[in-house]
Parts: structure tokens; C-alpha cells; sequence
């Protein structure tokens, strides 16, 4: 078996071979620096009067923060470091439609993400319980730059509407009441951080904090492992007269939604794939043309751009040779 050099094609990354959206504009002037439409939103309702809307941090330069609409009406704006929003002050049992746009540091739009949708629960008339205290909070360090948190069930008379996390006094996230789990990434390495859950009925009650979860971020940096994919697998075929490899992984658990990957091919970058529509959840896969010639050995590996716009970790590395039978 030998190696011969990658296809000029796929070393400039230009084979795609899944439904992809760019991430980027026209090609040419000034509509291709806009920056990119963001991916992977998602809302959900935190209470009867408010909806938790999260997005993937667009990875164009330039980004000086997001502007989030309801409907045609601009309800939110952030700083290019937030990639989640509470919309507050809405109706009990109302049907919303949410976009975001991404804003460069010279005021210029991007287009707008896909629409989600998200409907908020009945008001719960003179309800003034709060939920029990999140019980078993605890956690662990993820690598050097996430943590996994679980906690147990609040209880509430009326139902949990959703579970807020803070960290510190600030609340970073919030998850949906069937929920007691979260992976919180953007961490910086070495770092020693205080987290707690509060759960949140559909009235707004809140409930007392959860004992405090203290968790210390790993030094230096170890690709983040917990946030690869994994179950990772890669094969070769030959169709049309020319050999594929053929990819297949199990994303990795965040919350948010993972869009975008990284393909490495022999030790170097080769593509990346973003795809477009609804992201795999459970299962992806992705194929791609490599060569005519039979007896080539490639080592191939992949890794996610998280939520939070940083790269996760990268999956084990696998090695495919062309024509060698399974």
C-alpha cells in the first residue's frame, strides 16, 4: 500500500457532497464580506410569557453582534460573544416565529437564518408557587473547555416550563423542563467555575438555586474529547469508475444544534461541510470523491464547530485503503 498526494480538488475543499449551505455571501464586492446567515437556531418556550432562542456563532470575521426578530419586529440585539436570547413579554398560548441576523462592525446585516417556531404554554391563572429546588446537581469537566452538568427533577404544582443556568450570578442558558442535563462549552482551559440551576414554571415562578456545582476546566488544551464525534467510521467504495470515502458519525451531545464540520484528510484540513435544512441529530454521514487509483492509503478524521463558534473536539482517526475488499 502507498500513499500518493490528496486530489487538488478535495485539498482546496470544494467537494460537497451533502445538501450545504455557504457560509458566506456572493463571491465578489461587497455582499460576499456580509456575514453569514447563522445556523443551528432553535426556540423554546421558558415560561407562558417568554421563549429562549439560541444560534450557532457565525464564524466570519468582522462579527459585531446578532439582531433577533419576531416575526418582521426586532426584539433582541447582543454582542458578537452571545449566541442565546430570552424574549420576554409575550402571550400566553401564542404560536411565535423567530430569524437572527448576524451585524458587522460596520452595521451591515447579514441575511436572515431560518425561521423556528415556538409556542408558549396557557397562562396558569394565580399561580404563586415556584418549584421545588433542582436536586443532585453535579457535574464534571469535559476537557479543557466545556462541562457536563445533570441535576434532578424540580417538581411544581402547575409543571416545570424549563431549568435556567447560571453561571456565577449570570444566567448563561436555559433548557426545556423535560431536561435535566446540559453541556456548557466556550470555557476557558484551567479555569475554576460555579454553576447553579433554577427551575422556572410557566407562570415565571423560579425556584431557590441548586447547591452550587465548583468545576475546574482542564490546562492547555485537549481538543476537546468530550465534544467529538463519535462512533466514527469511514470505508471506501468504487462507483462510476472512481473510489469515494464514505463517512458516518453520532454528533456529539450539546445543546444547540451542530451544523458545520471539519473533514481532515492525511493529517491535514481538507473540507468543510455545513449542512443546510435540518442538521442530523442522531446519525450523519457525508461522502466524497478521492482517486481513480486502487491500493491508496488516507487517514481521515473529523471534528465539530460547536455552538458557541469554537471547534470541538476531533473524532478517532480511521484509515481507508482504495479496492481493499471489507
Amino acid at each position: 500500500m502507498r500513499r500518493v498526494p490528496v486530489p487538488a480538488a478535495l485539498a482546496l475543499g470544494v467537494l460537497l457532497s451533502v445538501p450545504a449551505c455557504g457560509r458566506g455571501g456572493a463571491a465578489d464586492g461587497d455582499e460576499g464580506r456580509l456575514p453569514a446567515a447563522p445556523t443551528g437556531v432553535t426556540a423554546a418556550a421558558g415560561s407562558a410569557t417568554s421563549v429562549h432562542v439560541m444560534w450557532n456563532a457565525v464564524s466570519s470575521e468582522g462579527v459585531a453582534g446578532y439582531e433577533v426578530y419576531r416575526g418582521a419586529t426586532k426584539v433582541q440585539e447582543v454582542d458578537a460573544a452571545a449566541h442565546m436570547v430570552d424574549v420576554t413579554r409575550l402571550r400566553p398560548s401564542t404560536t411565535y416565529v423567530f430569524t437572527v441576523r448576524a451585524r458587522d462592525t460596520e452595521g451591515r446585516l447579514g441575511p436572515r437564518s431560518r425561521q423556528v417556531r415556538a409556542r408558549t404554554p396557557a397562562a396558569v391563572a394565580a399561580d404563586a408557587s415556584a418549584p421545588s429546588r433542582p436536586g443532585e446537581a453535579r457535574g464534571r469537566a469535559a476537557g479543557s473547555r466545556a462541562v457536563q452538568l445533570s441535576w434532578a427533577a424540580s417538581t411544581d404544582d402547575r409543571g416545570v416550563a424549563s431549568y435556567d443556568v447560571y453561571q456565577g450570578a449570570a444566567k448563561i442558558h436555559s433548557v426545556g423542563g423535560a431536561q435535566t442535563a446540559t453541556v456548557v462549552t466556550g470555557l476557558r482551559p484551567g479555569t475554576r467555575y460555579t454553576f447553579t440551576v433554577r427551575a422556572r414554571d410557566a407562570a415565571d415562578n423560579l425556584s431557590p438555586a441548586s447547591a452550587a456545582v465548583r468545576l475546574t476546566t482542564a490546562p492547555g488544551t485537549d481538543e476537546g474529547r468530550d465534544t467529538a464525534p463519535a462512533a466514527f467510521r469511514a470505508t471506501t467504495r468504487r462507483a462510476d469508475g472512481a473510489y469515494h470515502i464514505d463517512l458516518s458519525w453520532v454528533p456529539p451531545k450539546v445543546d444547540g444544534v451542530i451544523t458545520e464540520y471539519q473533514v481532515q484528510l492525511d493529517g491535514r484540513p481538507a473540507t468543510s461541510l455545513v449542512f443546510g435544512g435540518t442538521a442530523p441529530r442522531d446519525k450523519a454521514a457525508y461522502s466524497f470523491y478521492i482517486g481513480q487509483e486502487a491500493g491508496v492509503s488516507h487517514r481521515v478524521r473529523i471534528r465539530p464547530r460547536l455552538p458557541d463558534g469554537t471547534w470541538g473536539g476531533f473524532s478517532a482517526e480511521r484509515t481507508v485503503t482504495t479496492g481493499e475488499a471489507l
